[in-house]
């Protein structure tokens, strides 16, 4: 079962997305095919402008689509682990409906437990990379300093993309994602699959809004270092971010924005009172943790339709920014730096930013990585630092069967 919201003004989607959903469920409530359910998740997400056109690599990927999964599998904070299957019914007894998920379950649960469940070692599959041209990059970060200068925008996040194309056999985006989720310990890693062969993976370093029974908690997370090759440099490295001012500033400027954008719904606002280091399997970044409480009547959309874009995944001021970067980014962001997660019927659930992502196309994949621009930055130290964003995507298609030949832009 899906949610979908198409062509509707800055916000009117989110709002479209919950009425949807409450839709859903008031009619299989109405004609007796479900009990309600809190645990009932929506899994999906929108793109990064309201905007956006559904075209080239992101056809398959409206303004906001959701899924109602028919399997489901949860581990909890006990760690046990559920399996739910679900289905719509019409025409059968309840008995009979629960017999034959019951009996669907128990064979997936076999199949999960069993060795032949998990594969041997992947086909390896040969494919080149074409990535965006440095000179064309250090003139964007030219122009975004310009601007900053110029007093228009506070910070720009800049994006540039890799494409990645396999000539003959495709890369599995569930081989992807499970190699993903080994190597990246400590990120939100995600995985949506619209249609069959056009799927978005990737692993995110943060949270654009968690809401747990009146609960919000987020981090706010800006700045970036590469981790090092041991314990020492890392720790050398984490201390050398701690100290940068500019890193601090960006950190901050992400930080503010977010809490003053809380303020207009949530009270008892409450944040770390220094970041702290976020250490990642390829580089570290600068966290503050945000928490809150909220009316029962402010659900997770309408903190996510309140909070996105945040100023670490686009800038400040948020219109403005967005202008920028709409003249300045030479490709369609689509669902990259959009919020993606899940949402249940009683207004809980988690959203991450789509970062460190790439979508599948047929047989090709794009990946994206981008950096927060501010005074003080320099063109080379960003490239360098989207070249460390590329590597979670690039390792995880190599671990995932992929030969890749790097062209000398990278």
């Amino acid at each position: 079962m899906s949610l979908r919201a198409e062509h509707f003004r800055d916000g009117d989607r989110f709002a479209k997305t919950a009425s949807s959903a409450r839709e859903l469920m008031q009619r299989t409530l109405l004609t007796g095919l479900a009990d309600r359910d809190s645990s009932l998740r929506f899994y999906g997400g929108f793109s990064f402008r309201s905007d956006h056109e559904a075209s080239g690599v992101w056809a398959d990927f409206p303004d906001s689509l959701f899924h109602l999964p028919a399997i489901e599998l949860e581990r909890g904070d006990s760690g046990d682990t559920w399996l739910r299957v679900r289905a719509l019914v019409k025409n059968e007894e309840r008995d009979q409906v629960f017999q034959r998920l019951r009996a669907k379950a128990e064979l997936l649960r076999a199949e999960m437990t069993s060795r032949a469940f998990f594969p041997g070692g992947p086909e390896r599959k040969f494919g080149f990379t074409l990535a965006t041209e440095r000179a064309k990059w250090e003139t964007a970060i030219d122009s975004s300093l310009h601007a900053i200068r110029a007093g228009s925008i506070s910070k720009a996040v800049m994006a540039r993309t890799m494409d990645v194309d396999f000539r003959e056999g495709v890369i599995d985006p569930v081989d992807v994602v499970a190699k993903l989720w080994e190597m990246n310990q400590g990120s939100h890693v995600f995985l949506f699959e619209p249609v069959p062969g056009s799927a978005i993976v990737g692993a995110a370093p943060e949270t654009v809004a968690t809401l747990r029974d009146g609960v919000f908690h987020a981090t706010a997370v800006a700045g970036s270092i590469r981790r090092g090759e041991s314990q020492s440099e890392q720790a050398k490295l984490a201390n050398q971010l701690l100290a940068s001012d500019k890193d601090r500033a960006e950190q901050q400027i992400a930080l503010d924005d977010m809490v003053a954008r809380l303020e207009t719904v949530g009270h008892n606002i409450r944040t770390d009172p220094q970041p702290h280091v976020l250490t990642l399997a390829r580089i570290q970044h600068l966290e503050t943790e945000i928490r809150a409480s909220v009316p029962s009547t402010v659900g997770i959309l309408d903190l996510v339709r309140l909070l996105h874009p945040t100023a670490a995944v686009c800038g400040l001021p948020r219109d403005a920014a967005m202008a920028f970067l709409e003249r300045e980014e030479p490709f369609e962001r689509g669902w990259y730096a959009g919020p993606v997660g899940w949402f249940d019927v009683e207004g809980n659930g988690v959203f991450c930013p789509a970062l460190r992502m790439g979508v599948s196309k047929d047989s090709g994949w794009r990946l994206f990585a981008g950096a927060g621009i501010v005074e003080g930055s320099v063109p080379a130290l960003e490239w360098e630092e989207t070249s460390i964003k590329f590597e979670p995507m690039l390792d995880a298609l190599r671990a995932a069967g992929a030969e890749l030949h790097l062209d000398n832009h990278f």
